[in-house]
């Protein structure tokens, strides 16, 4: 059998490439770290993460934590390292990030039938191939692939700055989660009254940011925005956003702070913390001097400064099929980041699903996608563009509420969380159940039907 060939390491190659290899597909997995890398890459190993809490919550009844189940109920490599690799953070998922590449590297050597290939792919192999480049996908093969995808959509991701924890200065800050969530300590959070965060904010807003090419228009996901473009929207804007101080109370005064920057445990050994939701394209000199205004941070020693970077994707309703592949050339699917989903549990989710799409078309069977209801079929729809209007311009998305179908009849507010849950779990479980017996080779479409009635489209056999 002729080995699919997986371009990129990240979090969506590398949960695909696995889940190929357990179903006895082989795979040619290339990455061209360590030879090369992107501007936003640090490390050599596979499945990057730039900050510790990248999978977000981990609450059952959010989206994102949807998400985490029903990934770690279908055995995804990605979510079960995570597990191993877990620091604290409240109801968050974070991970120390190094620990994390480690694990993932560790499994991609024990798959079976997972050759691993060092080296930048500057053109389409041939044969079965997926695309899992993410949002910095290269110059050469974004040239590659431009004969199928025609004009490329750009957005700007930033990520934010890292402080080492001993330069934190404790006599200010305090310890706490909001609402005493986790064990009440998680975070460490830096208090602001009126006078200082107004002051924050001019500074933030009067500050030298790096100015992107003439021929690059920044975009940015509204998930993910810099703190200067939330300053410049208003004054109030960031104590309503990252700086919000609810569920918090200050020990020195017993009162609720006016403002708070909280930040985040970044590594097991608690050495490193992250501005929480201080993603920025400030220059870094203007970042060191501005942050070093915030109280607790006049000395601080900043290990990663915050950057922006590119983000890559393609206009995925117009160009892929029903089973995530290109309809101009099927052979090519695409995955992660590039395909329009946004985060790095949601990328590792579509690397899972091309995963199926690939066996289903290597096995002769139709694929059959995750109904609506759950959160993958939520994300399979946002790709497919079943979950958006007609006429909707595409947006790379993280798995929302928006994505789900409605819910049945009359569901008070304060339940529609744990319904929205609940009729996942169902779902997923159905979908199992149907696919286990549905496995048999046919030259047929497949069909489902979630618990809510609502048909998923049917995945074309090729």
């Amino acid at each position: 059998m002729e080995p699919v060939t997986v371009i990129g390491a990240g979090l969506a190659g590398s949960e695909c490439a696995v889940q190929l290899a357990r179903r006895g597909i082989p795979v040619r997995l290339c990455e061209m770290k360590p030879l090369r890398r992107s501007p936003a890459h640090r490390m050599d190993g596979p499945a990057e993460l730039v900050c510790s809490n990248s999978f977000r919550s981990d609450s059952p009844e959010t989206p994102i934590g949807i998400l985490h189940a029903e990934l770690r109920r279908l055995g995804s490599v990605i979510l079960g390292e995570a597990d191993r690799c877990r620091v604290p953070a409240g109801e968050a998922l974070a991970v120390d990030r190094d620990r994390f590449s480690a694990g993932v590297d560790r499994a991609l050597g024990a798959a079976p039938g997972l050759l691993r290939v060092v080296g930048e792919v500057e053109a389409l192999p041939s044969g079965d191939v997926v695309i899992a480049t993410g949002p910095l996908t290269s110059e050469a093969l974004t040239g590659a692939l431009s004969r199928w995808t025609g004009d490329k959509l750009y957005f700007y991701d930033s990520i934010a700055p890292i402080v080492a924890a001993d330069s934190v200065d404790e006599t200010i800050a305090f310890r706490a989660s909001r609402w005493g969530r986790g064990d009440g300590a998680d975070y460490l959070n830096l208090p602001l009254d009126e006078a200082g965060y107004r002051a924050f904010v001019r500074e933030v807003v009067a500050a030298e940011k790096v100015v992107p090419h003439a021929f690059e228009e920044p975009r940015y996901f509204e998930g993910c925005l810099p703190i200067e473009v939330m300053a410049e929207r208003g004054e109030e804007t960031l104590a309503h956003g990252p700086m919000k101080p609810v569920g918090l109370v200050d020990p020195r005064t017993g009162r609720r702070p006016y403002a708070v920057v909280q930040l985040r445990q970044e590594d097991v050994g608690g050495t490193a913390y992250n501005l929480v939701g201080f993603q920025t394209r400030l220059t870094w000199p203007e970042q060191r001097r501005v942050f070093r205004t915030l109280p607790g941070l006049q000395s601080a020693e900043f290990l990663r400064m915050g950057q922006i970077h590119r983000n890559t994707f393609i206009d995925a309703p117009r160009l892929l099929g029903p089973d995530l592949s290109l309809q101009a050339e099927p052979r090519v699917w695409f995955t992660g980041q590039i395909s329009g989903v946004e985060g790095y549990v949601e990328s590792a989710a579509s690397g899972y699903l091309v995963a199926l799409a690939v066996a289903a078309r290597r096995q002769g069977r139709a694929f059959l996608p995750p109904p609506g209801e759950t959160a993958l079929g939520a994300l399979y729809h946002h790709v497919t563009g079943a979950a958006h209007p007609p006429g909707t311009e595409y947006q790379p998305s993280n798995v929302t509420f928006g994505l789900f179908p409605p819910l049945p009849g009359r569901v008070p507010k304060s339940g529609r969380r744990e319904a929205h849950a609940a009729r996942a779990r169902a779902s997923l479980s159905q979908w199992i159940e149907f696919s286990e017996t549905s496995s048999s080779p046919s030259s047929g479409p497949a069909a489902w039907t979630g618990t809510s009635g609502i048909v998923d489209p049917a995945a074309v056999a090729r």
